[in-house]
């Protein structure tokens, strides 16, 4: 067991999947945010690490640090890629391999010797679903290998040698908007899609619309829409298509470039973003989830059936799911529901599974109180649709994180699947909120009321197995998300082909009646929304202030206290 500190700008995604593997492998793993350099002096000194890891830094260590720790720096590059832009550039460029290089830091920025590195093939996708998946994946193994190869302390690492030739990388400037641009007029619809996945979910691309600068976020292709290239040629769940000069993408998301001395702006849906200077003479074009799931198009739904199985596939930017957002998924799952089908599938193809209410819509509403308590009724709305289907098996499959009620959404189907890499928080305490969803029922009953009460205190991050070990999930695949989906098909078509389905529909049915009587599903939901309420409408709860810090990126002053020691994983 090694005393590992994670040095980190935020504890995002990647920083919480290796704090769970790290965990997982009986390490004591500690968390120090970038804050500067005196803060991380003090920290260091105070956890007395063996070993710094730093999986998503962008600023330099002081030498003073790394001169007397091994610290090992985590780079999403190949060996010899350096510079602060390497996803940008490999999107940018069409690269179709890559990789996650490990190496030790040094005076000169990500020049130091080499401890891992791990290749990937580059999927078709936006640059923060790409972090996410490939790049998480293939820096998990590279980390631990590092790590491996420290413990075992005869390990020498590589020095940096260009004439080797699996030293494929190169330095590469900072990625900038002058790069990013789109030439409406001479840009293919190949180009601009690469132009904005490269720029997915920072910085996204600066544009103009109707006489405003913006931030293009997301980009999607259409395979029917056309129009003069840079007109905006119809919306779609929050999202517009515009035309380029051999065909159109849609953009879900659009940030308002913040004007000197004004307030901070943050990703909106497209259509919000624009209001009142969208022309009403843009049409709507409605794609059912059915036709979605055969077409190349932007759809936050889609749905096909294999025999007696239902997929719906949901798909929210940054998993994040606004009141329409829920409505439009509930109404989808109301007609799944009716169709002739014995299980049902919930969960997107790759990314997000969900994070709950949306709380960027929530911080532009002109009442945000008011749009919070509908959020969180919609979210309530969809997850007891979900536990009151008693005749036929829903499977919630996660081939990504879930955080907040995203995880309660997934406990609410009869088994929750998940891909091997994916990383849980089942807790609200870090936005200052009580929480709902039906979680005092549904998670008590997975894990035990004594569980429940330390994974929504400790606030800490969950990864599969652990997961599985506490009895969050049922099951845990391997593999790609092309893999897992391969599994969940023949999974799912097991179940429905079983001849136990109906007994084990029969269970679930008196289960669930006995359940109401115990305690009705009503009084769940009034106890917590009774507590939410009071979160969103009473005066001296912080939920609204930390809300608006995490919508606008404000920076903490200091690591938070639960991420200062974490045991091993149980």
């Amino acid at each position: 067991m090694l005393r590992i500190l994670l040095v980190a700008d935020a504890f995002n995604s990647l920083t919480q999947r290796v704090h769970t593997e790290l965990r997982a492998r009986d390490h004591l793993v500690g968390v120090a945010l970038a804050l500067g350099d005196d803060l991380l002096r003090g920290r260091v000194a105070a956890f007395r690490p063996e070993l710094i890891l730093a999986p998503m830094l962008t600023t330099a260590i002081p030498k003073d640090i790394w001169s007397a720790h091994t610290v090992l720096i985590v780079h999403p590059g190949p060996k010899g890629d350096r510079g602060p832009s390497s996803l940008d550039w490999a999107i940018y460029e069409g690269k179709h391999e890559w990789g996650v290089t490990v190496l030790q830091a040094v005076e000169e920025m990500d020049a130091g010797p080499i401890w891992a590195s791990v290749p990937f093939t580059l999927a078709p996708c936006g640059k923060s679903e790409l972090y996410r998946n490939e790049v998480a994946d293939a820096a998990a193994r590279a980390v631990l290998l590092a790590v491996d190869r420290f413990a075992g302390g005869r390990f020498e690492p590589e020095p940096l040698d260009y004439r080797r030739p699996d030293v494929r990388g190169q330095v590469r400037p900072y990625h900038g908007q002058w790069i990013r641009r789109i030439d409406w007029s001479a840009d293919d619809t190949a180009v601009v899609l690469r132009k904005l996945r490269a720029a997915d979910s920072q910085p996204g691309v600066l544009d103009e619309l109707y006489g405003r600068e913006y931030y293009l976020h997301g980009g999607h292709g259409e395979d029917r829409l056309r129009g003069v290239p840079g007109t905006v040629l119809a919306i779609r769940d929050g999202a517009i298509c515009r035309a380029t000069v051999d065909g159109a993408v849609w953009v879900p998301q659009l940030r308002p470039r913040r004007v000197m001395g004004g307030p901070p702006t943050f990703k909106r849906p497209a259509t919000d973003a624009l209001g009142l200077d969208l022309p009403t003479t843009i049409p709507e074009v409605p794609v059912t989830p059915a036709s979605a799931a055969f077409r190349d198009t932007w759809s936050e739904l889609r749905y096909r059936e294999e025999g007696t199985v239902g997929y719906l596939e949901f798909s929210f930017p940054g998993g994040a799911m606004s009141t329409r957002q829920c409505r439009s998924l509930l109404a989808a799952f109301q007609q799944a529901g009716a169709r002739p089908i014995d299980v049902l599938v919930l969960g997107p193809a790759r990314d997000f599974f969900s994070n709950g209410i949306h709380l960027n819509v929530i911080e532009a509403a002109d009442d945000p109180a008011e749009e919070s308590w509908l959020n969180i009724n919609a979210m309530n709305d969809l997850v007891e649709a979900i536990l009151t289907t008693t005749d036929k098996l829903v499977i919630s499959a996660l081939a990504g994180n879930a955080a907040a009620g995203g995880v309660m959404l997934a406990l609410a189907a009869d088994e929750v699947w998940c891909r091997e890499s994916v990383v849980l928080n089942p807790h609200y305490r870090l936005m200052g909120l009580h929480g709902s969803e039906y979680w005092t029922y549904t998670l008590p009953q997975r894990v035990g009321a004594t569980e429940a009460e330390r994974l929504t205190r400790e606030a800490l991050p969950v990864g599969a197995r652990e997961a599985a070990a506490l009895g969050l999930v049922d099951r845990v695949l391997p593999g790609s998300a092309e893999t897992f989906w391969i599994s969940i098909r023949r999974a799912a078509a097991g179940l429905a082909g079983s001849p136990e389905l109906v007994s084990r529909l029969v269970t679930k049915q008196n289960r669930r009646a006995a359940d109401e009587v115990a305690k009705p599903l009503a009084d769940y939901r009034s106890e917590e929304l009774a507590t939410m309420r009071h979160n969103f409408l009473s005066a001296g709860e912080t939920y609204h202030e930390r809300r608006r810090n995490f919508v606008q990126k404000v920076r903490p002053t200091r690591t938070p206290p639960h991420l200062l020691s974490s045991p091993k994983a149980r």
